[in-house]
């Protein structure tokens, strides 16, 4: 694997004379870690004809676009400001699209502090590694003309140290899988696996890929959207919950998504844990409780931010993590099941203590259950945004593989 610095001056070369567009046997590959202090998932794209680093940027799953602070950074030749009144700020949905202002506005946000600011659209290069037909990783693609918003240096503030935007993956039409779908005619689709040692993120018509076993064992659900179909976020129909077997006794109308678009299940990489509308906290942790006593667990005192933790002393390891009451979400059929192992509901605190990492989310959340990052860890995901379905696998852990055991190599940790 060449290193950042050959990589850049391979992407000026190839930037210098065209850009390469990928083929439908193709998909775009970013690498992702994990930030250990904020619990966030972290990648970089190379932007700019010649671009003097990589930039770092924070993934938010529901994000409708990629925004970054370009005030900080080198900006290249190719970058351009899209005027209003543009197809591509009307596509974009902007603000200030057409109100006699000479540049397109758009409205951006920080996810993580819910900080909004008025950024301007604009467009340059960016440069991705390619996956081809022999799922082999390494070859670059330049692709022009990829939609972005320059926000204001205030809105990083909050972000991990170094780090310059925030990567949209939601369900807009300016979002990175959307423009991928737009320029080059592949499928509006891609795959996420997340690890605290290294995931990634497949872009395109080749997804899912890699060990056929496991993508062969993808279960789907719907993606769900209010009665306006304005929703952005991936939101899926969790119509129970079911610990070591036994069905919660839940109100469905709670689970439910209403007409204004509250309630539901939504995905997450933003929420570091799981959290659960208050009510449904309150019977699930209850439930919990009562299961994990009658195997035996000990429970010791909460250790914020978890409220239900126990003691490790004696509990046996398995392959899915410690073994402790498995966590089922029921989704639109008793056959099609989210299940939830040790390594994704159990979190250590210390050599000693485990906590259950689900949350009180409130009396009154937009959606009444997020699923976290941490449950989403170790489990292949799949986004197909032009059919409105999302494939899941019940932790790659129980096919005695990872995320990180998935890249057919290792990804330069230098660049990030």
């Amino acid at each position: 694997m060449a290193s950042s610095l050959q990589f850049l001056l391979l992407l000026s070369l190839i930037t210098s004379c065209f850009p390469h567009k990928p083929t439908s046997q193709n998909a775009l590959f970013l690498p992702l870690t994990k930030d250990p202090s904020t619990h966030l998932y972290l990648t970089h794209l190379y932007i700019g004809s010649t671009p003097v680093a990589p930039t770092k940027l924070v993934v938010d799953l529901s994000g409708p676009f990629l925004w970054l602070d370009c005030t900080s950074r080198h900006v290249s030749s190719s970058h351009r400001l899209i005027p209003s009144g543009s197809l591509q700020c009307s596509r974009a949905k902007a603000t200030g699209c057409g109100n006699g202002s000479k540049s397109c506005s758009l409205d951006t946000v920080n996810a993580i502090t819910r900080v909004a600011a008025h950024g301007e659209l604009a467009e340059d290069i960016v440069a991705f590694e390619r996956v081809d037909r022999s799922d082999r990783i390494g070859s670059i693609v330049a692709v022009d003309r990829v939609l972005f918003s320059c926000a204001p240096p205030m809105l990083v503030t909050g972000l991990p140290s170094g780090v310059e935007g925030m990567l949209g993956l939601g369900r807009s039409r300016i979002s990175l899988p959307s423009q991928i779908a737009t320029n080059f005619g592949v499928h509006r689709k891609f795959a996420a696996c997340l690890s605290t040692e290294g995931g990634f993120i497949i872009s395109g018509d080749r997804v899912p890929l890699l060990q056929s076993d496991v993508s062969d064992s993808l279960m789907y659900t719907p993606l769900i959207s209010n009665q306006e179909g304005i929703l952005e976020d991936y939101y899926i129909n969790v119509k129970s919950i079911k610990i070591n077997g036994k069905r919660l006794s839940l109100n469905a109308s709670k689970l439910a998504m209403d007409q204004k678009g509250k309630g539901g299940t939504k995905l997450s990489t933003i929420v570091p844990y799981t959290t659960m509308e208050t009510t449904i906290y309150e019977t699930f942790v209850k439930a919990y409780v009562t299961v994990a006593t009658a195997m035996n667990m000990t429970r010791v005192e909460s250790v914020a931010p978890f409220r239900v933790c126990f003691s490790s002393d004696g509990i046996d390891k398995t392959r899915v993590g410690l073994a402790v009451p498995t966590i089922d979400l029921v989704l639109q059929s008793e056959m099609v099941k989210w299940r939830i192992y040790g390594r994704n509901s159990m979190v250590g605190v210390s050599d000693e203590v485990m906590c259950l990492g689900f949350l009180d989310g409130g009396s009154s959340p937009r959606a009444s259950i997020v699923i976290g990052g941490y449950q989403l860890e170790d489990n292949l995901l799949e986004f197909n945004l032009a059919t409105s379905v999302f494939g899941f696998s019940s932790s790659l852990l129980m096919r005695d593989t990872s995320c990180s055991d998935l890249k057919l190599y290792s990804i330069p940790s230098e660049a990030l």
